[in-house]
């Protein structure tokens, strides 16, 4: 058998196949083959790779051994081992990890009040508190209409309110007023319940928000493939924001300059965030105030009987003003506070303008501690300097909290209703 001109064919081989194995980019005779990968595909399937550079080893993206499995396990090796066996990672893992602190702050905070209330004062005390806590819980409920916070992140707001922040503030304003009244006599007790119990108090109710936000499973990166690096953007990235922390929709806008203001959903839910964190943080300091007042009670009125005097009503006169002062007049006060650094954050998340951004969180954390340390300074002085401050403070500042409120709520029953709503 003769070889064709200017070449030579294999042995055994027919001339058509020694032809396609000569030329194998040229089809044979009535069938169709596959395009190459251009330099832009090969480009897109392999990142990082440039425009044009041939594959290793002439192997094919997706096959078993192949670049894609070389990414993988370059990417798994990039990874340190530490990370990938941090429990934080998974969601389960890390809500497990947030209910057993959450529960061991609980079992800490029992122990801490009942050891300066007694068993009765405690059972007693936490009584009393649960009193005010549906009504305010239900006004909270009635503007969540607008926030739709899920029900797990109200319960881990409230459980935190009740534990996590109680315990911190109880060890903390204790170690401050220890270090106050050392250095500053009878002036530090004034200074450790003006300035050290709000600052400790609201600090320690609103990192409940940030834990909420703070994206424990991966860090984010920007779109030009860097850390992002402002602060809002690296702990509040889009993709890792709540349903309810996120920007609304953008929707078409007349013409003319356009101004970014932020949703009422996303400031309802600061405030309700704020707020039932408060309420839990309330109710674990009403029953010690309570319990406390009803233990001193008790053993006046067990002194009293010693000493031959018959009881009388007048003998729980102190649990009765504190259950007065604390649950009838003052229910909405530690909600109110927190409600302001919640407004705060939710400015600062959503919000497109610069110094909003920035000053949203700062300025309503320092109003929520300056109204604290007016109501705590409101307390020393007596019965008509309270009542001034009461009518003349927190009134308009419950009133403005209620309006806002009602406004959420019908600014929000607007957007659904109108063709093209928000979410």
């Amino acid at each position: 058998m003769s070889s064709p001109p200017g070449g030579r064919s294999t042995p055994g081989l027919p001339v058509a196949a020694a032809a396609t194995a000569a030329d194998p980019l040229t089809p044979p005779t009535g069938h169709r083959s596959l395009p190459a990968p251009s330099a832009r595909r090969s480009g897109g399937l392999l990142p990082g790779r440039p425009p044009g550079r041939p594959v290793p080893g002439g192997r094919i993206p997706g096959q078993q051994g192949g670049p894609a499995a070389d990414r993988t396990s370059a990417g798994r090796a990039a990874v340190p081992l530490w990370r990938r066996l941090w429990p934080l990672r998974r969601p389960a893992l890390s809500s497990a990890v947030a209910a057993s602190a959450l529960a061991g702050s609980g079992v800490l905070i029992l122990r801490l009040v009942q050891r300066q209330t007694g068993t009765t004062g405690l059972l007693v005390g936490s009584g009393l508190a649960l009193l005010p806590l549906p009504f305010v819980l239900g006004s909270l409920a009635w503007l969540n209409r607008t926030a739709r916070v899920p029900v797990r992140h109200l319960l881990f707001c409230l459980a935190w309110g009740a534990c996590a922040a109680t315990t911190v503030a109880i060890l903390a304003n204790g170690w401050a007023s220890d270090f106050l009244v050392a250095h500053r006599g009878a002036r530090g007790e004034t200074l450790g319940a003006e300035f050290a119990t709000p600052l400790i108090e609201e600090v320690a109710k609103g990192s409940a928000l940030l834990v909420l936000l703070l994206p424990l499973r991966r860090r984010h990166r920007c779109e030009e493939g860097r850390p992002c690096g402002r602060w809002r953007r690296l702990l509040w990235h889009p993709g890792s924001r709540p349903a309810h922390f996120r920007p609304a929709r953008s929707r078409p806008a007349p013409a003319g300059p356009r101004r970014a203001r932020s949703a009422p959903r996303t400031l309802a839910a600061g405030t309700v965030l704020g707020g039932v964190t408060a309420c839990g943080f309330a109710f674990t300091e009403n029953a010690l105030y309570l319990g406390r007042a009803f233990t001193a009670d008790r053993q006046a009125r067990l002194d009293a009987i010693g000493l031959g005097e018959a009881p009388s009503l007048r003998d729980f006169d102190g649990t009765v003003h504190t259950f007065v002062l604390r649950a009838l007049l003052s229910p909405f006060a530690h909600p109110l506070f927190t409600a302001l650094t919640g407004l705060g954050l939710a400015l600062t998340l959503t919000t497109a303008r610069r110094w909003p951004a920035r000053l949203g969180a700062p300025l309503g954390l320092l109003l929520a501690m300056g109204l604290h340390g007016v109501w705590n300074a409101a307390a020393g002085l007596g019965t008509d300097g309270f009542l001034l401050v009461y009518g003349l403070v927190m009134v308009p500042c419950f009133a403005a909290l209620v309006c806002f409120a009602v406004w959420a709520q019908t600014r929000r029953t607007r957007q659904s209703a109108a063709p093209g709503g928000g979410r």
